[in-house]
């Protein structure tokens, strides 16, 4: 059996510590090497076992790690990535991958020259209710699917001022924050879009960054897809919409990995990543009894397997860099399109 890829997660924040540290952790052939924190001890509690850096450059000194997991503040993603690409490694990269496809671009070229892999982390690809849906779309039983809809709502009223990604700096705001995973999601379902139309925007009284955005995708398919995250949604909307030609697909709530990972739980919990019944999306087809469709379990672990895989060569790289850069054009299309008030064509 091969030895276990040794990982080093550099940052240990909120990206670090529920994202990236407890799934690397959990996930079969992967070893927790190394944690990048700069001040303080809450990686040596955590995990009292594992190399605790003070820099990126101490955490790569140590040539056994071949994964290093870029989990820092949206702004030093590129420079942290291209450090770790140039010294050889196989990198990860929270979202927003970068903030500009040119240095998307320039990550990819790099990963290119060193031979080495290059992705970012788009773990809502393994949300349960987004496989879930995957699944009855490939069904068929819509028919030919003509709109989706999906949407990322919480509610908070008050701008953290304080925490840079509601501070006015760059990388902030709900486009960097929750767009990349939205917009992967459903160019991961229908490809590459023809044309956008956003609307970004500040709703909350005193807030310096967008906390509000909807985006409509048109693609060639003649699908039409309108994405959507708010933080005044006292209410949210349904998680997902999809209409077809023969029936509809409603999901309401969200996958529970996070919340489960923030309040301590494991994978290795009994029932770890399941919905409760209650949040079941509800299929209705014309003609047909309209049946509850039961969630499958979420398992962020899915990323990491299949990052392990592609390193060592035995799977294709799931996230690819060509949809990794597609994701950053279009958020930087979304802000184009919302300060003219136009429609864009989109050409990858």
């Amino acid at each position: 059996m091969a030895e276990n890829i040794r990982v080093g997660v550099i940052g240990f924040g909120l990206a670090g510590k529920i994202f990236h540290t407890a799934v690397v952790a959990a996930t079969p052939g992967l070893e927790l090497a190394a944690i990048v924190q700069r001040k303080g001890d809450d990686a040596a509690k955590a995990y009292p076992g594992v190399k605790i850096a003070r820099s990126i450059g101490e955490m790569l000194e140590d040539e056994s790690i071949r994964l290093a997991v870029v989990g820092t503040p949206s702004p030093v993603h590129y420079e942290n990535a291209e450090q770790c690409l140039r010294s050889g490694r196989n990198v990860v990269v929270d979202k927003p991958f970068t903030l500009t496809s040119n240095e998307a671009q320039g990550l990819i070229n790099l990963a290119r020259e060193q031979k080495v892999l290059v992705t970012a982390y788009q773990n809502r690809r393994w949300d349960g209710d987004f496989v879930t849906l995957k699944q009855v779309v490939a069904s068929e039983e819509l028919g030919r699917i003509v709109s989706y809809e999906s949407h990322f709502d919480r509610y908070r009223t008050d701008p953290k001022l304080e925490v840079w990604r509601e501070s006015g700096g760059p990388g902030g705001g709900t486009l960097f924050d929750l767009g990349p995973h939205l917009i992967d999601q459903a160019t991961v379902l229908f490809g590459d879009p023809v044309s956008l139309l956003a609307d970004v925007r500040v709703e909350r009284e005193h807030a310096v960054v967008d906390d509000a955005w909807d985006l409509q995708l048109k693609f060639s398919s003649g699908v039409t897809a309108l994405l959507r995250s708010t933080l005044t949604a006292y209410t949210p909307g349904p998680r997902f919409v999809v209409h077809g030609t023969l029936g509809s697909f409603v999901k309401w709530g969200l996958d529970p990995q996070e919340d489960a990972l923030k309040a301590g739980g494991a994978y290795s919990d009994p029932g770890f990543g399941e919905e409760p019944a209650g949040q079941w999306g509800e299929l209705r087809v014309a003609g047909k009894p309209p049946r509850r469709v039961p969630t499958a379990a979420g398992d962020y672990r899915g990323i990491y397997a299949n990052v392990r895989d592609a390193i060592l060569g035995v799977a294709e790289l799931e996230v690819k860099p060509e949809q990794v850069w597609r994701t950053t054009r279009l958020i930087e299309l979304c802000r184009e399109s919302s300060a003219e008030g136009r429609r864009i064509d989109y050409k990858a």
